[in-house]
């Protein structure tokens, strides 16, 4: 052997010593200090290193033994491998401003982008029997879901509770007075798949409106016949008892509200647009049992009202400066509802109907408040979705001649704040109407439910869309849509489905019939499915984060700067970075009829992440809280901290009222 060849071996020889004897010293200081602060040391394992650089999960490569996170090498520091900067820290300081220093160093590097998850989700049966069918919904900040259908069935699958008092009613079709001990309503609890039945005993909420006031109570607008002018609240600060029941107040609204939409304001307080021939809107009194005071006309209702109306169930979006965006048929304008002044109109989308009874899909797409701090001198940025529905006509050929007309598959997209707006048209795999769209915690969209063909109503729909339809508004152009798998339980009228703070999607109802209905074509769907949705694949389950709730604050006020713990694992000793990192809070709608009246997800505005303890995957993020109600009403939220589109279980928040 050469001299050349001699050296080799020993530096190669050299080599192999060095590693050995750096895993020791490392697996040394790191039993040190867990004996030094724990007389008995936790039960949880030594990460492991993997020096092929292989990851059969997503293909890309761990970082090597030598490429370790900053902090734990070079001479600048001295600290390797003998004390791992804040192995075991403690937990977070909201006044820790040491955050900001080293959080920096940690932002914007190595960048490794949104994982490329190629599952198409799952789906499960989690209660084969509900007992009512679920036309309207909405997730409280109880872990329980709010159900509610209509009363003029007189019938359901779930009794009233023993003792509660049956509901008299004048059986017009037998000229007989009867009594209805039938369950119209049920809190559903998320984890348990339990019911409770509830009784109604006012007026009838058939389509009627809702949403989540900033108390947590739950308010409901409007209904059919002698709930048409009722106003509903549940739950909230008012429920002592852990058992709540509906408190119910007939006559408030001054206006009949059938088909009405319901929206929150920056204030608080909330707004009921429209209803079957109801042309005006009016305000909802914050304190419970008292009348509205007026209502105020609203022209744009009655000039977008056609032959089959088409303007019911309107789709109404609450912009980050707290104007209100109202689409009715094919028309929007922007409303100040302070002033009550048409601030502007936008133009025309062609192509057919999209509102009740046509029903396509509308979402207001997440207002990102980083991308605002980047363009401080512009208005934040508020951006609209409307998919699907059908042409004018299409409900009056169902109705009256059962001619099914095909759904409409566009999809159009308008920048509301630019100064020239219009609408960008692209087209979804799949016709639908009746559908949900639902904003997920990572900031896509799923649209999910309805039919391929026909409009909304009873029996006035066929073909059933079986299968939901992941949208990532973020991709480019011909590159937003993917079809996902397949339910085999037809979700047609009166279905619902509501985002839970674990990341599946809760599935509900269907009910094409003016009755209960067992064995038809399209049965009365008391069944409740989960669907999960592709960021819940088990094999990135390792990049899912945690957040550390009790680390965390849950109530806050506008601007202020917070911080959240979570962990995440990701690939050994492969640091996570703060632009691979965001975090979101969602409003949980009132969802009922393709309708989701308050939805809204916001990304907030982050500063800094610090890796606290490196072993664990421990990180603290900084970010600012929603700077208004205009951008975020007061209220609950849920709170995701996502990993390269990975999104963690939500935990509940609260923006407190100023």
């Amino acid at each position: 052997m050469g001299r050349l060849g001699k050296r080799k071996e020993m530096a190669n020889h050299l080599n192999k010593v060095f590693f050995i004897l750096t895993l020791t010293f490392l697996f040394l200081d790191v039993s040190a200090q867990i004996i030094h602060r724990h007389p008995r040391p936790p039960r949880f394992p030594l990460p492991m290193i993997d020096i092929f650089h292989h990851n059969g999960n997503d293909g890309e490569a761990y970082n090597n033994f030598f490429k370790l996170p900053k902090g734990w090498h070079g001479p600048e520091n001295n600290r390797f491998p003998f004390h791992p900067p804040g192995l075991f820290g403690n937990g977070v300081n909201n006044n820790d401003e040491g955050d900001d220093k080293e959080g920096e160093e940690n932002s914007r590097k190595e960048k490794k982008g949104d994982l490329n998850i190629r599952w198409k989700g799952g789906w499960e049966l989690i209660n084969e029997e509900s007992g009512v069918s679920a036309m309207h919904i909405n997730l409280l900040p109880t872990n329980k879901i709010l159900v509610i259908d209509a009363k003029v069935y007189r019938v359901s699958r779930l009794k009233l509770p023993e003792g509660a008092k049956c509901i008299p009613f004048r059986d017009e079709a037998a000229n007989a007075d009867r009594e209805d001990c039938w369950a119209h309503a049920m809190e559903y609890d998320i984890f348990t798949n339990e019911v409770r039945p509830l009784r109604i005993g006012e007026g009838d909420p058939w389509c009627s409106s809702g949403g989540l006031s900033p108390d947590g109570t739950l308010v409901s607008t409007g209904g059919f016949f002698d709930g048409a002018k009722s106003i509903r609240h549940f739950g909230g600060p008012a429920c002592t008892t852990g058992e709540c029941q509906f408190r119910e107040y007939n006559n408030l609204l001054k206006e009949e509200r059938w088909y009405g939409t319901q929206q929150i304001l920056a204030n608080g307080q909330f707004i009921v647009v429209g209803g079957r021939r109801a042309f005006s809107y009016e305000f909802v009194p914050r304190e419970e049992g008292k009348a509205s005071e007026k209502p105020y006309f609203f022209p744009f209702l009655y000039e977008t009202s056609d032959l089959d109306e088409n303007n019911l169930y309107p789709f109404v979006h609450m912009i980050p400066d707290g104007n209100l965006f109202i689409f009715s048929n094919n028309r929007s304008l922007l409303l100040n509802p302070t002033t009550n002044k048409v601030l502007r109109t936008f133009p025309v989308l062609p192509g057919g109907s999209r509102n009740y009874p046509a029903s396509g899909m509308s979402v207001l797409l997440p207002i990102d408040l980083n991308a605002a701090a980047a363009n401080a001198s512009k208005p934040i940025k508020a951006e609209v979705l409307m998919c699907g529905g059908n042409t004018p006509d299409a409900f009056d050929l169902a109705e009256k001649k059962k001619i099914f007309l095909p759904a409409l598959k566009d999809c159009n997209r308008m920048v509301i704040t630019d100064p020239k707006p219009f609408w960008d048209k692209e087209e979804m795999p799949s016709g639908r109407v009746m559908g949900d769209a639902l904003l997920l915690p990572n900031g896509q969209v799923l649209m999910i439910n309805g039919a391929q063909e026909g409009t909304a109503a009873w029996w006035d729909a066929d073909k059933p869309n079986y299968t939901p339809v992941l949208y990532s508004p973020e991709n480019p152009k011909g590159e937003r849509f993917r079809q996902l798998e397949s339910t085999n339980i037809a979700r047609m009228y009166h279905s619902t489905s509501a985002v839970l703070p674990t990341g599946k999607i809760w599935v509900a109802g269907s009910n094409t019939h003016n009755t209960y209905k067992a064995n038809d074509r399209f049965p009365t769907e008391t069944r409740v499915e989960a669907f999960s949705p592709p960021y819940l694949d088990p094999i990135y389950a390792r990049f899912r984060p945690r957040i550390h709730e009790e680390e965390t604050l849950k109530e806050f006020t506008y601007g202020q700067v917070f911080k959240i713990q979570f962990s995440v694992k990701d690939s050994p000793f492969a640091e996570a970075y703060l632009d691979d990192v965001k975090v979101t809070m969602y409003y949980p709608p009132f969802t009922t009829h393709g309708i989701a009246m308050g939805q809204r997800l916001v990304v907030l505005r982050k500063h800094s992440m610090r890796l606290t303890q490196p072993i664990l995957g421990i990180y603290r993020i900084r970010v600012d809280a929603p700077p208004s109600g205009a951008v975020a009403p007061p209220g609950y939220y849920m709170l995701s901290v996502v990993y390269r589109g990975v999104p963690s279980a939500a935990m509940w928040v609260r923006i407190k009222e100023l």
